[in-house]
């Protein structure tokens, strides 16, 4: 018997059931069946069905002889189910990576309950995704499993059949089914969780709900939307033979009267000229289910009485009071932004401030934090300054003066500063100034295409301008480069007039200095186990690829390797496991190679940057071939890498269980790799670039040797990585997902 029965109806939707289907077959967890249902689909949807069946043992394809609708092909496809739990996914949405594993864990830590709500996402045509505005009220605090009396704020998330997974015995206990027409999921919903005897939450978007551009059946104008009164009646009719249930009616009333306002006012869904019609019904169903005492808002009132003309007024004149107050918002910020430009050109003519400078990063901290405090240190008479905009504090260095974008207090920074440093730019409206230095710190070493190289690569160009771009080169008076590889590179793309430091990254400054205690510290503050032995995950932006998706099962990974492993899991979507850390948001990258033992990456700028720390390096290489079309490279990561390589997951968890991520292989070839990469890494560049720029100094600080460094080492003296335990089978891993 499977954990989890996914039923899948279907009727014209061939340009999206494929989507849906793969996204139940790769989840990580594998124990389900799948049971898609074949609503006599004119399409192609029929054939799809049958091709994964003949696939997928663990699909099982359902045909109905005529089109019964949605919730009839739900009821057929239950008939068939055996799983503990149902799941119901619309065709043309999609389950996203992991999302059963996650239920099912939640599903055992709350001693599996009759019913659990997890989250959704809006997925728009566009490229655009949306969570649910109401996840808050699946927060996963406080007692769980719950009656709904205790959370009654559930019954305000979308009532739909797909946001939750049902017990399959309650289900058939109490005989749920889904009745015929439109808005089938209303009297399904509201009796399920009225009824359940335990329900918990999970906050986590397990479904992307896509928002189809045309041709969704709610999107759809059709007298069939008045379908919404006969479900209403089943609702009420359900609670009505159920006593204990009557508390639950001033509620049910409310969010009843809250519907038929949407459908009402929804452009688009009622036929030219039914609007009155839909009203009036509206107001006999008031009428009937009329809850004596319940409160109700303006809203309520409107459609309890039928209000046709006066809804319709109120809508018009709410319409106005919003368009005007747009028309404001936008008169105000236009004098904003006039009188800051006036400022700003005023602030031009004041003299420089040459004791004051400014820095900002794209994300995180980085080389311009790394900069900032060796200015304060080498040179204690500048004043600093750092860019903060709204919702970043917590990336910025703690020394600075903080600036908002936008603000008088940050043009007149700009203004008047006479250094700029940055690792992105200022934005267009930059004017530099005689006597200003521009300071382009970069992003580190580059592996994948950048400027004027990306001309030939759309993907990853993301519609850069590089016009733009020009313009920003023609100011920079500095650009800092961490090796030959990266001066080459950054004069080539970036041709303009500056001089190239090559200095080595200041970023990399603290993974030459920091000692045993500073690790062990940053270990603590992640929560990295004393003993264990911690993975930094960090994978490169997917260029190619419009949903960033991990493509490692970490999970997996983990339990493959035993107990002593942990992952710090650097990724674009936040990670979930027992033994994995998310660091999604931490702001220092340094931090984390520091805290960690070994990097697993694949074509990230960090690479260079922990190869300096002389540390375990293990590169995935999986679609090597994707990002080299898409991105473009500069040298073939696989023929010089700084460790070991896997081409697959199973060939990952080999070289983990084996040993060979930290033997002797490896070491030499990440000590070549070193060797290119981080000749002027030794934990002064920093203050070499402030002695030059700043000071004038020509004599600089000479550089160590490679062999006379020491890198930060571990938190332990006695590293743990030669007691790891070895898994007992010799054999490769082949396991399949």
């Amino acid at each position: 018997m499977p954990r989890f029965s996914v039923i899948v109806p279907a009727y014209e939707v061939q340009a999206y059931l494929s989507e849906c289907l793969d996204s139940v077959l790769s989840q990580s967890y594998s124990d389900l069946e799948l049971i898609a249902v074949d609503d006599c689909s004119p399409d192609a949807c029929g054939t799809i069905i049958d091709e994964y069946a003949a696939r997928d043992t663990r699909v099982k394809a359902v045909h109905l002889p005529e089109n019964r609708g949605l919730g009839r092909a739900r009821n057929a496809g239950m008939a068939e189910a055996t799983g503990d739990y149902l799941v119901f996914l619309d065709s043309d949405d999609t389950l996203t990576p992991d999302a059963l594993r996650s239920v099912a864990d939640r599903l055992k830590e709350t001693g599996d309950p009759d019913v659990l709500v997890f989250d959704y996402a809006r997925t728009y045509w566009d490229g655009r995704e949306v969570r649910n505005q109401l996840a808050a009220q699946l927060t996963e605090r406080g007692p769980a499993p719950f009656r709904l009396a205790d959370r009654p704020g559930l019954l305000r998330v979308l009532m739909v059949a797909w946001n939750k997974a049902y017990r399959r015995e309650f289900v058939r206990a109490h005989g749920f089914r889904f009745p015929p027409g439109y808005y089938e999921d209303t009297p399904w919903t509201f009796p399920v969780l009225l009824t359940a005897g335990s329900v918990a939450t999970l906050d986590r978007v397990c479904v992307h709900y896509r928002q189809r551009r045309q041709g969704s059946i709610l999107g759809t104008t059709s007298r069939r939307h008045f379908d919404l009164f006969e479900q209403y009646d089943r609702v009420f009719a359900y609670v009505g033979e159920r006593p204990e249930l009557a508390r639950w009616r001033p509620e049910l009333f409310r969010r009843m009267i809250d519907h038929y306002a949407v459908v009402f006012t929804h452009r688009g869904r009622l036929p030219r000229g039914s609007h009155g019609e839909f009203l009036r019904r509206a107001r006999a169903h008031c009428r009937r289910h009329r809850v004596p005492g319940a409160r109700l808002g303006l809203r309520h009132t409107l459609v309890r009485f039928g209000l046709h003309r006066t809804f319709r007024a109120l809508r018009l004149a709410a319409a106005a009071r919003r368009r005007a107050l747009k028309c404001a918002v936008k008169l105000a910020r236009a004098l904003r932004t006039g009188a800051l430009r006036l400022h700003y050109r005023v602030q031009l003519r004041l003299p420089l401030r040459a004791d004051r400078a400014v820095f900002t990063a794209q994300e995180g901290r980085g080389d311009p934090a790394a900069l900032e405090e060796a200015f304060r240190t080498h040179a204690p008479h500048l004043r600093t300054a750092w860019i903060t905009p709204a919702g970043q504090e917590r990336a910025a260095p703690p020394g600075p003066r903080r600036l908002r974008p936008g603000t008088a207090a940050y043009w007149s920074a700009l203004a008047r500063s006479r250094y700029l440093v940055s690792d992105s730019g200022f934005g267009g409206r930059l004017r530099k100034r005689p006597g200003q230095v521009v300071v382009q710190t970069q992003q580190g070493t580059p592996l994948g295409h950048v400027g004027l190289d990306l001309l030939e690569r759309p993907a990853a160009a993301h519609g850069t301008d590089f016009a733009r771009l020009l313009r920003d080169v023609d100011q920079w008076d500095y650009v800092l480069s961490g090796n030959r590889h990266a001066t080459l590179t950054w004069e080539r793309v970036h041709p303009g007039r500056y001089t190239t430091l090559e200095y080595g990254l200041p970023r990399n400054d603290v993974l030459q200095r920091a000692t045993t205690a500073d690790v062990a510290r940053l270990r603590a503050s992640l929560g990295v186990p004393q003993d264990a032995v911690a993975v930094l995950y960090a994978p490169a932006h997917r260029d190619h690829r419009r949903t960033q998706r991990p493509l490692l099962d970490l999970e997996r990974i983990l339990r493959r390797l035993g107990p002593r492993f942990v992952v710090l899991a650097r990724t674009p979507a936040p990670a979930r496991g027992d033994r994995v850390i998310d660091v999604s948001g931490h702001p220092d990258l340094s931090a984390l190679c520091l805290a960690s033992d070994a990097l697993l990456t694949d074509y990230a700028p960090v690479l260079f940057d922990y190869a300096g720390l002389d540390r375990p390096i293990v590169v995935h290489t999986e679609d090597w071939a994707a990002y080299e079309a898409a991105r473009g490279a500069y040298f073939d990561l696989r023929a010089f890498p700084p460790g070991a390589v896997a081409r697959s997951e199973d060939e990952l968890i080999d070289i983990f269980a084996t040993g060979h991520w930290r033997g002797s292989r490896s070491a030499q070839l990440r000590a070549a790799f070193r060797e290119r990469f981080c000749p002027w890494d030794d934990g002064r560049a920093a203050e070499r670039v402030v002695r030059r720029v700043v000071l004038g100094e020509t004599e600089l600080p000479p550089v160590v040797p490679l062999a006379d460094r020491d890198p930060a080492p571990p938190a332990r003296t006695r590293s743990p990585l030669a007691t790891v335990p070895q898994p007992s089978d010799p054999l490769p891993v082949t396991e399949s997902h």
